[in-house]
């Protein structure tokens, strides 16, 4: 009997603001498309995680005004190292990130295992 691969709980990491000229519709996109590869993540019996889903609601709750500004400093990418803390890998999407390749480097200096391609992450059903 094969064992089947255990859930993992996987930090998608992909841009937010690159490339968006902090447009809204540009910075939504990128939500979208993070979120697509957590639901793709979640169905084949993955935890997926996106620093976006937690940073968003504390930034609109502590009053930012938008991309870049103090809250946005204080909030936003400390929100996804912390989490990445809890993760057991990360699946790195999308275009050019700074934040994104850092959260890929930070999970490579943890150990954990990196995926860039989402086919290239193991079932866990």
């Amino acid at each position: 009997m094969t064992a089947v691969p255990r859930p993992l709980m996987i930090l998608v990491a992909g841009p937010y603001r690159s490339g968006t000229g902090d447009d809204p519709v540009k910075l939504d996109a990128h939500v979208r498309a993070m979120n697509q590869a957590a639901l793709v993540l979640f169905r084949s019996g993955h935890l997926p995680v996106t620093g976006e889903a937690l940073a968003l609601p504390l930034l609109e709750t502590a009053g930012s005004a938008g991309p870049g500004d103090a809250a946005f400093q204080e909030i936003f990418h400390p929100v996804a190292e912390l989490l990445l803390a809890r993760c057991d890998a990360v699946l790195r999407i999308g275009g050019p990130s700074d934040g994104a390749d850092r959260m890929v480097a930070r999970a490579r200096d943890q150990g954990l295992d990196v995926y860039i391609r989402i086919d290239d992450v193991p079932s866990a059903r």
